[in-house]
């Protein structure tokens, strides 16, 4: 397969978050051919009941370790392709960077280079797993190269998360006499309004901290008075978390309750000379690795500005361009360890 069938085929496979068992068994299988003809090795290590990160080896060493992830947002769409792009859920995030990785991979091992590998992990999309299972069970990598969507450009820097639940609750009444309950809605919205108006930090390099309210749920019928409401809300961060959880809680208080869910902290990263950089505003499973898989960097075909969407796509010219990134990086940094 080429970088285009092989995009299109792993799009083919649903791997929303938790769904993630066929895509692993897929690759393994086409990388097992790989591992075996250059005295490599594949491996599917569980994470959680049918879900599995993907690891390869190649070499007496792991000096540079090819990583991103296997999950997708919802819905599900199929691919297609045209002249310039190829379209469906994933091909930018991430089943194009995925293929780039693995005919990066086929290139670099053809031309004689090892101490490298592939790590492929679960539930980046929602609670990453499989980079915290990851984190806790390295195997001595000195540089991770993890794959987003960045348009081929070296993130200097990307932006953490906040995640809460919030929850209110009141008491259930007939509409028609509000003043016999109590409205968990009514306290859910004065909470959001409160916590909308704070003053979120700022940073000179990756910019505004910034909140999203996702979801948001509550009731039981239109002449029902409600007596229980929640949000999720999602915060961007920049910098430390500590003013912004308290402003948080003083938002809250007396009218909701904050359940915490998940914190990534903002990252700086590395550069390389020759390779164009930016600033990215969405979140990775690199901080979760927490440089257990060594020194990280950011980069991988596509525009984050159509991911998550329905509009989802990849420019062909950037896969192209992005197999031949990989190899030039894996190959400056196993010198690097080398000298």
């Amino acid at each position: 397969m080429n970088v285009f069938e092989l995009t299109r085929a792993l799009i083919e496979i649903e791997s929303i978050s938790g769904n993630e068992e066929r895509i692993g068994r897929h690759l393994y299988d086409y990388l097992a051919p790989l591992a075996a003809r250059y005295d490599g090795a594949v491996e599917l290590i569980a994470v959680e009941p049918r879900r599995f990160n993907l690891f390869a080896r190649w070499g007496a060493r792991l000096d540079v370790t090819l990583s991103t992830h296997l999950d997708t947002v919802p819905p599900f769409y199929p691919s297609s392709e045209d002249g310039e792009f190829i379209h469906g859920r994933g091909a930018c995030d991430v089943k194009g960077i995925i293929a780039c990785m693995v005919k990066a991979t086929e290139a670099l091992l053809e031309a004689g280079q090892r101490n490298f590998g592939l790590l492929f992990v679960v539930g980046e999309e929602r609670s990453s797993a499989g980079a915290y299972h990851a984190a806790e069970n390295s195997r001595g990598s000195r540089y991770i190269i993890n794959g987003e969507p960045t348009e081929n450009r070296l993130a200097l820097g990307s932006k953490g998360v906040l995640r809460y639940t919030l929850k209110a609750n009141g008491k259930m009444a007939h509409s028609a006499y509000p003043e016999l309950g109590d409205s968990a809605i009514d306290k859910l919205l004065d909470a959001l309004h409160c916590i909308r108006s704070i003053q979120l930090p700022s940073d000179p390099l990756l910019g505004p901290s910034t909140l999203n309210i996702g979801v948001l749920s509550g009731g039981r019928a239109p002449n029902v008075i409600a007596d229980e409401a929640c949000a999720e809300l999602m915060i961007r961060l920049v910098g430390d978390s500590a003013s912004t959880k308290a402003a948080l809680e003083r938002a809250a208080d007396g009218r909701a309750h904050l359940e915490f869910v998940l914190e990534i902290p903002a990252i700086r990263l590395g550069s390389i000379p020759g390779i164009p950089t930016t600033v990215v505003a969405f979140t990775t499973d690199v901080p979760v690795f927490n440089g257990a898989w060594g020194e990280p960097f950011l980069i991988g075909p596509g525009s984050i500005h159509v991911a998550h969407t329905l509009e989802e796509r990849v420019p062909k010219r950037q896969l192209i361009d992005a197999i031949e990134i990989y190899q030039r990086m894996v190959k400056e940094l196993c010198n690097r360890v080398s000298k």
